[in-house]
């Protein structure tokens, strides 16, 4: 096979700055492979991408050195509409990229641009439909689609186009499992029986890797080590679940999938097993309730997002909510938080009284629930991370310093004159967790908190979150996150409820309820199922060292 894409001595410098970003960086991607972009949060991976369709530098400024070449066009003297029939690309967020209403006007869109006749734009857009296997939503509002559909949309509007090259940006970050697969497993396809070239950057390795050709790492030294999968993710620092497995036990190559890793396991069956399922459905708390729910109810028109639900939340646990797009947890989140009209009682007991946070003062309310919403810079609006402390502070009527303080305690130290703008996912949804904790509230809300993060600042995320239910920062706090992420979910929550259609179908503890499920274990349990065992720590404890020997 042919390279399709070469990077010849590349060295990439942005405008402002004094070092490059990448360095002296050779690459090459054979016709019809897929290769994974990995690497910490901030280390180039974007920019890495944005060079392979001319977006860097013609767009964001900056210096190239070296060449860049993509189907024999040097990115150099090609903008990127001169490369648009030969490169697509899908960003994180596929709504921001819609240009029209319904679902056929967008896979036609990008042909119009490059002058395709109509006759041949009808042809495209059914074999695109068809292929993406999304026919049935043809005349659907964009907006209507759930997450998993919209991405699906995204890739057929650039595939229309019929691009040699497939670049994509997240395109899982915002999924929920059965989402994210079928998003992939259309990927795969076009791969594998099409004969597309992907490149593909992604925090949630997991999900992918085990389709990947090669991986490209980078370490955030301004190069970018190139390799297969099992041998580069051995020594990258990013780690997913199999290959902190592989470090555990002593591997020498990471295996791609959960069968790899069951085989080189083998059984253990002298281990304990997980719950059986029928126990994953009663929750037992500790009573000492923060949150009463009861019969509450979210509509949007016909649509209920929230059917009547009755539940209680404890002080000092972390809860989890899990279930596809669409479930109903970010409606459940904002009727908690009184932001959404919604119907039943919601009652939170706020320094020894039964309050409804929505029919008080907002200062109260602040004081019962603060949410983080899925984009946490959304809060964030001054131009220096100390005008947040001081404005955070003065909103929550509380000594000058206190939110700087929180910061502190949470771990992370932030340069005050620094814009929040500037800084990485991980340190402004850390600013926000500190702007809201100001208020000490007695439920923090989390709606898709590792959107955006990578492995080493999830990890940290839990410790932040466990030190928030624990009191650390202040009085002990219910803690309930949304999340697609059931790794994190796993490491983090003691608790999980799965919502479908509005309604709670499972409410028990994380342990018995991700180790009984299919969709949503993490995939350590998967690996070790049926044995009692979830996360790296439980292998570390219940397995011990005989198995390291093995290959």
């Amino acid at each position: 096979m042919s390279d399709v894409i070469t990077l010849s001595n590349v060295s990439i410098t942005h405008p402002g700055a004094s070092a490059p970003t990448l360095r002296s960086v050779n690459l090459v991607v054979e016709e019809g492979d897929l290769t994974l972009v990995v690497g910490r949060t901030g280390t180039g991976k974007s920019t890495l991408l944005g060079a392979l369709n001319g977006i860097v530098p013609h767009f964001t400024g900056g210096r190239l050195d070296g060449t860049v070449t993509v189907a024999g066009r040097d990115t150099r003297t090609h903008r990127p509409r001169e490369l648009a029939d030969v490169v697509g690309v899908v960003g994180q967020n596929p709504v921001a990229g819609f240009v029209t209403d319904t679902v056929e006007d967008e896979i036609a869109y990008g042909m119009e641009q490059l002058g395709i006749s109509p006759s041949v734009m009808r042809k495209r857009v059914e074999e695109t439909l068809d292929l993406m296997g999304i026919a049935d939503l043809r005349r659907r509002a964009l907006l209507s689609l759930s997450g998993g559909q919209q991405q699906r949309v995204a890739i057929a509007a650039v595939l229309a186009a019929q691009p040699r090259i497939l670049v994509l940006d997240e395109p899982t970050s915002a999924l929920d499992p059965t989402a994210a697969q079928d998003v992939l497993a259309s990927i795969s396809t076009l791969v594998h029986d099409v004969g597309l070239t992907v490149v593909l950057a992604e925090h949630r390795l997991e999900r992918v890797m085990h389709a990947a050709d090669a991986v490209w790492w980078l370490p955030g030294d301004g190069s970018v080590v190139a390799g297969p999968p099992e041998e580069v993710l051995a020594h990258a620092d990013v780690v997913p679940p199999l290959a902190a497995l592989s470090r555990t036990m002593k591997w020498p190559t990471v295996p791609l999938s959960v069968r790899e890793a069951r085989r080189r396991v083998g059984p253990h069956l002298d281990l304990p097993h997980a719950p059986q399922p029928c126990e994953a459905m009663t929750w037992h708390g500790s009573g000492d309730d923060v949150l009463r729910l009861d019969k509450v109810g979210v509509s949007y028109g016909k649509v209920r997002a929230v059917d009547t639900m009755t539940a209680t939340l404890e002080r000092g646990t972390i809860t989890c909510l899990m279930g596809r797009n669409g479930s109903g947890k970010s409606s459940l989140m904002w009727a908690i938080q009184g932001a959404t009209k919604s119907s039943g009682k919601v009652l939170v007991n706020h320094h020894g009284s039964w309050s409804d946070p929505r029919k008080v003062d907002a200062a109260t309310a602040r004081q019962m629930v603060s949410l983080v919403p899925q984009s946490a810079s959304d809060l964030l609006y001054l131009p220096t991370v100390a005008e947040e402390c001081a404005q955070a502070d003065k909103e929550s009527n509380v000594p000058d310093g206190t939110t700087g303080a929180i910061l502190s305690r949470l771990g992370v130290e932030l340069p005050e004159d620094r814009n929040p703008r500037d800084m990485s996912e991980g340190q402004r949804l850390a600013l926000v967790l500190a702007i809201q904790l100001s208020s000490r509230p007695d439920i923090l809300l989390l709606d898709e908190p590792t959107r955006g993060l990578d492995y080493a600042m999830k990890t940290e995320l839990t410790r932040i979150v466990r030190d928030i239910a624990s009191g650390v920062t202040g009085e002990p706090a219910a803690v309930l996150l949304a999340t697609h992420d059931v790794e994190f979910a796993a490491a983090t929550t003691d608790r999980t409820i799965v919502m479908a259609t509005g309604h709670v179908v499972a409410d028990g503890s994380t342990r018995s309820l991700c180790t009984s499920s299919p969709g949503f274990s993490p995939q350590i349990a998967k690996v070790f199922h049926p044995a009692d065992v979830m996360t790296i720590a439980d292998v570390e404890r219940l397995v011990g060292t005989p198995i390291g020997a093995r290959r």
